[in-house]
């Protein structure tokens, strides 16, 4: 039930490749019609899931090197599925956005489909080494597609995402060689590692070592320098996919991993971890505010909201955690529209710069639908009631605040700068007087604005329906919270219950007589 979900994306990958003499239409066609496979059969998997069970689903085994540890393990929870179906969604919306003159086609649509199925794999790997080899695949093919269909400082943009994604996985790959070395466990498989017990010194070491690897992968500052060049760089089809999809492999290494295999650990280290989350929302929020480049701002956005994530994380909380893996989802939905705008405003205007952008609301020589989505992308990032970004965030703080109070009202404080910079974005490129000299734009067909309209449907409903997002995520998020030591909730819960009731006084004691209070 899983394998066709690297299958069918690697499948296509191939064909596409190998067909001779494919027309760039053709192979955006061909593109989307398997990338549509994958995300139907995703679909399919909702409907299959067991919402009443928080462990692993649908499990697969074939031995493959069985005398290194490594087998083809396939297995799905809620966690699982949620990445997955951002996965598939995002690639359809990715493949859709691509210009249908896209040069080298054949090449360009192998790779990203390649990329679908190595992220996939990754998120449905139930051995560490099969983990670790999935989540380098992307790699390569990362690289040539931002160097080959990259704009500006492509190739150093290229190479520097190439090292320090390279860099990552050197890390990681030592952190879960250390953990079955130092266990004795005989295989990599997830669950044969879980019962380690190793000595906490140990464990701080490896989980050190993997909070470094999937803080570069997220980005969390100050790992994050190859983020702002890398996607401003990138073609709007690779943006996405970078933002919406791939920097979601750090998020959910650090949950499956870090938390999952070393929980006491991640109880150790959690009020470090509220920390870094706060610094890196603060940091992301003020530093968006100072671009000059809508994209640019856009991409240090990102940074600041994946610090929500690991807030929710460090808080050790069923709602805090269920908001984070909800806002994984999120964040996701929302970047991928901003980047599809932010690549059809300067498709259409030939620049993405602020201060030369205005007026682009104009209903009759601007750009009014992009504009009216461009602003609903900015709500939804600021967090605004009704839209799906305000959910996810609320989950987080909700659960947040009795552990770790300072760091969630830093967390507040982001959203009110979020909203701030987005404001600046808005206003100057939305509202005001358009230049005459360059007044007229051509216009936007309605392929350019579907994956817009797709995005903005699912953060709007699930902004009013959000339990159709939060029931996935729920049931893993309880099952990991449960294997955590006592949090911190639960011990002040603890000494609420254990202080003897307070004796109520009874009424004739503190009544008085009416007569006393009259004149």
């Amino acid at each position: 039930m899983l394998t066709p979900l690297l299958l069918i994306p690697l499948v296509g990958a191939v064909a596409i490749g190998c067909w001779p003499g494919l027309s760039s239409q053709r192979s955006r066609q061909g593109a989307l019609v398997v990338s549509g496979a994958a995300l139907l059969w995703t679909l399919w998997l909702f409907t299959q899931f067991d919402l009443s069970f928080g462990g692993f689903q649908f499990r697969e085994f074939v031995p493959w090197l069985p005398f290194l540890g490594l087998n083809y393990e396939l297995s799905l929870d809620g966690l699982s599925l949620l990445m997955v179906g951002l996965n598939s969604l995002i690639t359809w919306i990715a493949i859709w956005s691509s210009s249908p003159e896209t040069e080298r086609p054949r090449l360009f649509y192998s790779l990203l489909l390649l990329v679908s199925s190595g992220v996939a794999g990754a998120f449905l790997a139930d051995n560490l080494l099969l983990f670790f080899l999935l989540y380098e695949i992307e790699l390569v093919p990362l690289y040539l597609l931002i160097a080959i269909w990259g704009g500006g400082q492509k190739t150093y943009a290229a190479t520097k995402f190439l090292l320090y994604t390279a860099l990552s996985g050197a890390l990681m790959l030592a952190g879960f060689l250390g953990v079955v070395w130092l266990s004795g466990a005989e295989n990599f498989t997830y669950q044969a590692v879980m019962g380690h017990g190793l000595p906490m010194t140990w464990q701080l070491i490896l989980l050190g070592l993997l909070l470094v690897a999937f803080g570069i992968k997220i980005p969390l500052v100050p790992f994050h320098t190859w983020l702002p060049d890398t996607y401003v760089s990138a073609s709007t089809p690779v943006a996405m996919m970078l933002g919406g999809v791939l920097a979601k492999l750090g998020t959910y290494g650090l949950f499956r991993f870090g938390l999952g295999l070393f929980p006491d650990a991640w109880a150790e280290l959690s009020p470090y971890l509220a920390v870094w989350a706060a610094v890196s929302l603060m940091y992301g929020a003020v530093t968006a505010i100072a671009q000059k480049d809508i994209k640019r701002m856009v991409a240090y956005s990102s940074i600041g909201h994946m610090g929500y994530v690991l807030l929710g994380g460090a808080a050790m909380t069923d709602l805090a955690l269920t908001g984070a893996v909800s806002q994984m989802v999120s964040h996701g939905l929302i970047l991928a529209i901003l980047f599809h705008l932010v690549g059809v405003i300067e498709t259409k205007v030939g620049t993405r710069e602020l201060d030369v952008l205005n007026g682009l609301m104009n209903p009759v020589r601007g750009l009014p639908m992009i504009s009216a989505l461009l602003v609903l992308g900015g709500m939804a990032s600021a967090g605004i009631p009704g839209l799906v970004g305000f959910v996810t965030e609320f989950l987080v703080f909700q659960g947040s605040y009795a552990v770790y109070p300072i760091q969630t009202l830093l967390g507040v404080v982001g959203t009110g700068l979020t909203a701030v910079y987005f404001v600046i974005l808005l206003n100057r490129t939305c509202f005001g007087k358009l230049d005459n000299a360059i007044a007229y734009f051509p216009k936007v067909t309605f392929s350019e604005k579907l994956p817009a309209y797709i995005l903005a449907g699912l953060i709007l409903f699930l902004g009013i329906q959000p339990n159709w997002l939060v029931k996935w995520g729920e049931p893993t998020a309880t099952a990991m919270v449960a294997h955590l030591p006592m949090t911190l909730t639960e011990v002040v819960a603890d000494e609420v219950i254990e202080q003897p009731p307070t004796e109520i006084v009874p009424d004739e004691v503190i009544s008085f007589p009416v007569a006393t209070l009259l004149p």
